[in-house]
């Protein structure tokens, strides 16, 4: 054992009880510091033994994990972090490329604990050209050994539906590190059923500096349905217009806000409007009012800062939120105290509606309130 293995490993290893969530908690604090401990080695000491230490640190992250309670996520994060400097230590250490494969191909086919990807393209460097190869080889194998390839509905259900992810995820990978443009869009795509898969087309070129396909593919998703996925890769394609093509990306905030008016939307539609502001606002607020007259409120009062525009639309909108109006008359109680006390009094009722000791909390705090501005 070198030094900085007795230094690193004692705080990775654990014999602990870890289903317990504080104690999981304790202990993933722990590996962390033992993961800086091998970032600040890998920069000055030898690299064959940062890349050893790393290998059997993440060996015994694994173990660690998969009998802990890691809901608060630490201990994934440190696994993650381990990960993620192990290709860096290799591209160091440049151990023998048959070496690094046999490690990368046990560790993702021939391992009990399934929660992490290695990334290819992280590993190019230190593979080299003759062990990309031997690497793809070997994928090939895998591949051979699962048998024919089950329909995109059975996959999950196959008997090797885990190997069968991994094997995809390596196709993306090496799609993307090869720069090849039909086959990022034949493995992130596939049958474009799906519109996560388009967005994950577009940041395949995103990665590999192809900006015009990449917001062509974030454009299509966007474009997809009007579900969630939709309005994530909607934020890629306008993120991609403002830092590629400045002149488009107003019209596209537009675009979405009509799609998908709420507060969000129309607080990055504000941003990129810039002095154009002012020929949207009515249009814009009246769209947002008749649609989601909380998310108006909010936005004249949180982003617009204009508390009298704010009050005014809750009062014409007749807002029921109660969350909104609770912020909404702390804020206004500066400017007006008195006009206030009526939405506090109808707060009360609400808060006394329903019994508890939380209730009645909140209610004698507001009714405290109202003494004291009375």
């Amino acid at each position: 054992m070198s030094r900085l293995a007795d230094d690193v490993l004692p705080l990775i290893r654990s014999r602990a009880e870890l289903h317990r969530w504080h104690a999981a908690n304790a202990h993933g604090a722990q590996m962390h510091v033992g993961v800086a401990i091998l970032r600040d080695a890998a920069l000055s000491e030898d690299p064959a033994i940062v890349l050893d230490v790393t290998e059997r640190a993440i060996a015994s992250a694994l173990k660690v994990i998969m009998r802990a309670d890691d809901s608060s996520g630490i201990i994934g994060d440190a696994c993650r972090d381990l990960l993620e400097l192990h290709p860096q230590v290799a591209a160091r250490a440049r151990p023998p490329f048959p070496r690094l494969v046999d490690w990368m191909i046990g560790f993702q086919f021939d391992n009990d604990c399934d929660f992490f990807t290695l990334d290819p393209v992280a590993y190019a460097p230190a593979l080299g050209d003759l062990g990309v190869a031997a690497y793809r080889q070997r994928l090939d194998g895998q591949r051979e050994r699962l048998g024919p390839r089950p329909a995109e509905d059975d996959r999950r259900s196959s008997p090797h539906a885990g190997d069968w992810f991994t094997v995809d995820w390596n196709a993306r990978r090496l799609a993307v590190l090869d720069h090849d443009v039909e086959a990022i869009i034949a493995t992130h795509a596939r049958d474009r059923r799906v519109a996560a898969w388009l967005e994950d087309t577009a940041e395949a070129f995103e990665e590999i500096g192809e900006v015009d396909l990449a917001i062509d593919w974030a454009k299509q998703a966007a474009e997809f349905d009007d579900g969630h996925q939709s309005l994530k890769a909607a934020e890629r394609w306008c993120r991609l217009l403002a830092e590629h093509r400045p002149d488009e990306v107003l019209t596209a905030r537009l675009i979405v806000f009509r799609r998908w008016p709420s507060s969000s939307t129309v607080t990055y539609l504000y941003r990129d409007a810039g002095a154009a502001w002012p020929e949207y606002r009515a249009d814009v607020l009246d769209q947002l009012a008749a649609t989601r007259p909380r998310d108006a409120v909010l936005f004249a009062q949180l982003t617009l800062k204009d508390l009298p525009v704010a009050w005014t639309l809750a009062h014409e909108l007749e807002l029921t939120d109660d969350g909104a109006w609770s912020e909404l008359a702390k804020a206004y109680e500066k400017l007006d105290p008195l006009a206030v006390l009526p939405i506090l009094s109808r707060l009360v009722d609400h808060d006394l509606a329903n019994t508890g000791a939380a209730h009645y909390r909140a209610a004698a705090r507001r009714l405290a309130r109202m003494r004291r501005i009375a």
